[in-house]
């Protein structure tokens, strides 16, 4: 069913949106996006000559709700190199339909977004991942029983089919996994499985997402991954596994443990983010080609 009249569509609500954004960030328009998980609300503060928009300010944004989740953006600095952050996301078990979570999303696409970071707070359902690990995802199961993409198609969002053969980046994860390496920095690769929440998996269902291949379990990222690649952005998406799935150890889950885990291991993280956008801020999205090479950067 198309909008009416008189309500706006996806496209021009976006807009609006991110003309807002312009006008507080004073013409700055960094090419590289970073959402911020549950518990890494920290990592802004890597970043330098920030300016900070809170959600409530931007038309049409929805604002979090969730413990861990600021509900801020600020455009910051790596050395000169430039970055939006979203401090905080929006989430389907907050009631929201798909359109409201992943509209921060097309906010950056209007905003000339061309690489989007995507970090989570997850569950490991991989028995050797435990409370602390990094994983660099290579694929995803959306499991949540819907698709952002559904509903009425307007060409100027992204085309209505779109490949989702390599929703995240080959050449991205290849300098995630690099940075990592020169940091002395384990960073495994995984598959995310997204379920809707609020509850956690019980450990049934975490024998069947091990079953389905599946690595790490959380209740985000992928909507916001499928638009981010409907928009034609580049996407790395980096997991902190902040708890062990139900079932892999006796002790329950509690978010505040989530959080606790989160605010520990985001220092490490953050240094990998930090190498990954000083190397990848201002080149256009694919400009390196398929060999995974990107210009030279200065180390820390």
């Amino acid at each position: 069913m198309s909008p009416t009249p008189d309500v706006p569509g996806l496209f021009d609500r976006a807009e609006e949106a991110a003309e807002a954004v312009r006008r507080a960030a004073g013409g700055r328009t960094p090419r590289v996006g970073l959402v911020l998980g549950s518990g890494l609300n920290d990592l802004v503060e890597r970043f330098a000559d920030r300016r900070a928009v809170p959600y409530s300010r931007i038309p049409n944004f929805p604002t979090p709700t969730v413990a861990g989740h600021a509900g801020n953006l600020v455009i910051g600095s790596v050395e000169g190199a430039e970055a939006i952050i979203l401090q905080g996301r929006i989430h389907y078990y907050e009631g929201h339909d798909l359109d409201s979570v992943t509209f921060p999303t097309r906010v950056l696409q209007r905003l000339g977004v061309e690489t989007l970071i995507l970090t989570a707070a997850t569950g490991g359902v991989r028995s050797d991942l435990r409370p602390g690990n990094l994983v660099c995802l290579s694929d995803h199961l959306n499991l949540i029983g819907a698709n952002p993409l559904r509903g009425p198609d307007d060409p100027r969002l992204g085309e209505r089919f779109p490949d989702m053969t390599e929703v995240y980046s080959r050449r991205l994860r290849h300098a995630a996994k690099e940075e990592a390496r020169r940091l002395g920095v384990q960073l495994a690769s995984g598959v995310y499985a997204c379920l809707p929440g609020p509850s956690y998996e019980t450990p049934a269902e975490i024998r069947m997402l091990r079953a389905l291949g599946a690595d790490v379990v959380g209740m985000s990222t992928v909507p916001e991954a499928i638009v981010a690649r409907h928009a034609g952005m580049e996407v790395l998406g980096l997991a902190l596994v902040t708890n062990a799935a139900a079932g892999v150890l006796a002790a329950p889950i509690r978010h505040e443990h989530v959080l606790e885990a989160g605010a520990k291991a985001a220092p490490m993280l953050g240094k990998v983010i930090r190498r990954v956008v000083m190397r990848v801020a201002g080149m256009p999205a694919g400009e390196s080609g398929s060999t995974g090479e990107f210009p030279a950067y200065r180390p820390d």
